[in-house]
């Protein structure tokens, strides 16, 4: 009896002694996840560099975490660290189970970073897997379509043979004609998608088209439907602007071509043209000011690519282990552009793997400096 009652003192407290061990092995996971709604809340508000932090941080805990990763991707895509973003897609592909459209992801970055072949060849093996699915050939269009204009078109075509419904694929193929200067065939098919969904992207590559035709009422038209139908479409603002300019109309030119630079403060573009129209409207001052803005922009472009590309190296060596070398890069990103709060931030949490608290807290507070919802983890 007493020998029993040892036994089940003794599983007990096995029990419980193993408690801490399971929180322990389910911490970086739960934190991983804690870390991922935070990023998506951060994103929905439009603090996109916050939200790239946590996700750093959360893929990090959460190596195998595909959905994590993949939304990683995404993020990096967004600001231009295409290397990174492949690297990040890749890891959600090799999940089981990979998440959906992380295959697809992946191929368009490495057609975005300048690995068309690579893609190519991906998407090509995707699709011999399932070649009755419309969604798998017209990734490969999108694969080939700046390497192999006739590949791509052949492509759109068998996905649109299994799915003439597919709007995507129609305007993808319009896409690829107007690049190979085939105009009207290009708009033949951005009519055929448009008459399947009216979508902002269809109406303005209607207007760039009828633009280079020569046709300025139609491009004019075209593009005013789509800022009506998406008011926040830079692009289209700007390309109205730029056609106003042309034609000697400064006023609207102006009006569009500020509004093009309030969507979309981080592009030089618009400030240069809008410098054009000022001068062409005889305010010198507003000219110069516009071009002055326009190279500033330039600069901090340059300046915060190189930031972004030195927390991705960093980041990487940090999920490896090697804090030492990690906090070498985000030291040499926040010289690149101190204003970049997420490379402060992963700065601190390489700090605090060295040991280095004190340091760890200044970065950590330079980052929330500069992006309050940066706060340190605890």
């Amino acid at each position: 009896m007493v020998c029993r009652a040892r036994i089940r003192w003794l599983v007990a407290a096995g029990a419980v002694a193993a408690v801490p061990l399971l929180l322990d092995a389910q911490a970086p996971s739960l934190r991983a996840k804690d870390l991922y709604e935070r990023a998506l809340d951060l994103e929905r508000h439009g603090n996109n560099p916050a939200a790239l932090s946590l996700l750093w941080e959360a893929a990090g805990l959460a190596p195998e975490d595909g959905i994590i990763q993949d939304h990683l991707g995404e993020a990096l895509e967004r600001i231009g660290a295409l290397d990174a973003a492949v690297e990040a897609y890749r890891v959600a592909t090799n999940a089981r189970p990979a998440p959906p459209g992380a295959s697809n992801h992946l191929v368009l970055a490495l057609v975005k970073s300048g690995r068309s072949a690579d893609a190519i060849a991906r998407a090509r093996a995707w699709t011999a897997e399932a070649p009755g699915d419309a969604a798998r050939w017209f990734t490969l269009g999108l694969a080939q379509a700046d390497a192999d204009v006739d590949g791509a078109i052949d492509s759109f075509h068998r996905a649109l043979a299994l799915d003439r419904r597919h709007a995507l694929a129609r305007y993808n193929l319009a896409l690829v004609l107007y690049h190979a200067d085939r105009l009207q065939p290009a708009l033949d098919e951005l009519h055929e998608a448009l008459a399947i969904e009216r979508r902002p992207e269809v109406l303005y590559t209607i207007g760039i088209v009828y633009w280079h035709q020569g046709d300025l009422d139609r491009a004019v038209k075209a593009l005013s439907d789509a800022v009506a139908a998406d008011p926040a479409s830079a692009d289209a603002h700007m390309a109205l602007g730029t056609i106003f300019k042309a034609g000697g109309d400064t006023k609207r030119a102006v009006a569009a071509l500020q509004r093009a630079a309030a969507l979309r403060p981080d592009l030089p573009a618009p400030h240069v043209v809008l410098s054009q129209a000022l001068a062409l409207a005889g305010d010198e001052a507003g000219a110069r000011r516009e071009s002055s803005e326009a190279d500033r922009l330039r600069s901090v472009s340059q300046q915060s690519m190189e930031a972004v590309t030195w927390t991705a190296v960093g980041a990487q060596k940090l999920d490896a282990g090697d804090a030492t070398a990690a906090a070498e890069c985000f030291r040499r990103a926040t010289r690149a552009f101190d204003a970049f709060a997420p490379a402060h931030y992963q700065l601190g949490r390489a700090l605090e793997r060295m040991g280095q608290h004190d340091a760890a807290r200044a970065a950590f507070a330079r980052a929330q400096q500069l992006n309050p919802a940066l706060i340190a983890p605890r």
